[in-house]
């Protein structure tokens, strides 16, 4: 089956952006007035969706993890886009393959999914994307995958997904959609790649 559209995940694949959001994370627990939290390197501060996040440390405590939903939609991402490490590669394997496929992305964040196209100027590249707002229900669930297929008018099997979680590898396999691992969650599957720069000649082999 001959690739039409190419979705992406986010952070992970496209960006490393792991510093980015734990910073952002801890400011808005400032701003709620809430004592920092170690994070360490929990793959949740860029897997989940922001609100999904909060629930799974503060879900317990209601009026308290309705104050800090309360401050993360007032809290500006703006000043953290500057700690987000595009992927080696990331623009010249963008350009080659929108001159071959549709490209989207389908990721969890939500408010900061358009301001991170805008800062790292992607719009000529992605003719869609698809964030947590957009949908009822973000990864592991399938929607925001079949809300990209769907919108380019394609079936599953002529879409890949790109990512680097567990859970994208679910929200791919329940959309019907083959799955594309990067990154070293998934070193040695089958369908994996090391660099981004690797993706062209992968997808051409995979037809």
């Amino acid at each position: 089956m001959t690739t039409t559209v190419v979705i992406f995940d986010c952070d992970g694949v496209l960006f490393e952006s792991e510093e980015a959001n734990i910073a952002f994370y801890g400011q808005v627990l400032a701003n709620a007035g809430v004592p920092a939290v170690d994070w360490g390197r929990e793959q949740a501060t860029h897997e989940l969706a922001s609100a999904k996040l909060f629930e799974r440390y503060f879900g317990d405590r209601p009026e308290l993890l309705a104050a800090i939903k309360a401050a993360a939609s007032t809290t500006d991402y703006g000043p953290y886009f500057s700690l987000m490490r595009p992927r080696s590669g990331m623009r010249e394997t963008l350009e080659t393959l929108h001159a071959r496929h549709r490209l989207a992305m389908a990721t969890n964040r939500s408010r900061t999914l358009g301001g991170v196209i805008e800062h790292f100027d992607l719009g000529a590249f992605f003719d869609l994307a698809v964030g947590a707002y957009d949908v009822e229900h973000p990864k592991p669930d399938p929607e925001m995958i079949l809300k990209c297929t769907s919108h380019f008018g394609c079936s599953p099997s002529e879409a890949v997904y790109i990512g680097d979680q567990e859970i994208d590898r679910e929200a791919a396999g329940r959309a019907g959609v083959r799955f594309l691992a990067t990154g070293p969650r998934f070193a040695g599957a089958g369908f994996h790649v090391t660099e981004l720069g690797e993706l062209v000649g992968r997808l051409s082999r995979a037809g």
